[in-house]
């Protein structure tokens, strides 16, 4: 009888409980995905350095292939030199022409200069000024040459950092404007991820939180530390009429109101091997700082969420 009674009195209260830790579990998870700093809405990113080379003309050589890894300094391209080496050679005459002018220039100035009493003292000032024109003609050549040997070594295009070609596909016999991209360079030392944070987490991210980071696809985590946070965002809501400088604000009637995304940058301090950094994967990130102490009862499966 009184084993029935203990029995009778222990089920209605392992289901008290049991009810109590799942309204406690429930409680710490709307805490956590509502408050605690972790986004599952994150992005590789990179800067990408857009090539151009500094003069016109056909390309002639092309070094490299799309997906390849390149050194700073490493010579990707060759324009045709040809038109580039005779304009050269023909700043080169200029120059001997204007150095010849010169010396011309400065010994009739010398002689009338030397005549003070036989010619007029306008006559000894325009051969004084002939020979400042033609040193000042001299001067433009030297430039002009400079100019033209500028322009033949930028004919080469070097890679001016360390990176990885992307989405390339330029062939010898292709003309390549001067300032217009031929190709994108990958910069291999500037990923970082980029972590949209709601903003009712803002205040639980501070610089130099340590952050885990888990990308989509892949089993071991990066480490890293917040970099900042976005100073601004832009306002789709809010836009200038023609012919009118108020601001046209569009009326919101929605009842629920969603908490903005704010970028904030996360600098990547560790990168296990075999783990890819390209440029636009997903991440999951988290913060492991103080102000996140829901994660300690938060099961496994839901942190790894991709």
């Amino acid at each position: 009888m009184l084993q029935r009674f203990s029995f009778t009195l222990l089920r209605p209260l392992l289901t008290l409980i049991a009810v109590l830790a799942a309204i406690v579990v429930l409680w710490q998870l709307y805490h956590y995905y509502t408050y605690a700093p972790q986004t599952r809405d994150g992005k590789i990113s990179a800067d990408v350095v857009p090539l151009a080379t500094d003069v016109s003309g056909r390309v002639d050589e092309v070094y490299i292939h799309d997906n390849q890894v390149v050194r700073k300094g490493q010579l990707l391209l060759s324009l045709d030199k040809v038109r580039l080496r005779n304009a050269l050679a023909q700043a080169e005459a200029t120059v001997e022409q204007a150095s010849v002018q010169l010396s011309s220039s400065r010994r009739e100035n010398q002689r009338y200069q030397t005549l003070q009493s036989a010619i007029s003292q306008q006559e000894r000032d325009n051969h004084h000024d002939a020979q400042l024109l033609a040193k000042a003609n001299l001067d433009q050549a030297l430039a002009d040459r400079e100019l033209a040997r500028i322009n033949l070594q930028r004919a080469d295009l070097f890679a001016p950092v360390d990176g990885v070609i992307t989405n390339f596909s330029l062939r010898p016999g292709a003309y390549a404007s001067a300032g217009q991209p031929v190709m994108a360079l990958v910069d291999s030392h500037s990923f970082y991820i980029a972590g949209y944070f709601e903003e009712t987490k803002l205040g639980h991210i501070q610089n130099g939180d340590q952050v885990i980071i888990r990308i989509m696809g892949e089993n071991q985590p990066l480490y890293g530390h917040v970099d900042g946070l976005s100073a601004g965002i832009n306002d789709s809501e809010r836009t200038t009429a023609a012919g009118n400088l108020l601001a046209n604000v569009n009326p919101t009637f929605s009842w629920i109101r969603l908490a903005q995304r704010i970028p904030v940058r996360i600098a990547i301090d560790k990168v296990p091997d075999g783990v890819q950094l390209i440029a636009g994967r997903t991440a999951t990130v988290s913060l492991e700082n103080e102000n996140a102490g829901a994660k300690a009862i938060i099961p496994s499966s839901f942190t790894h969420l991709p």
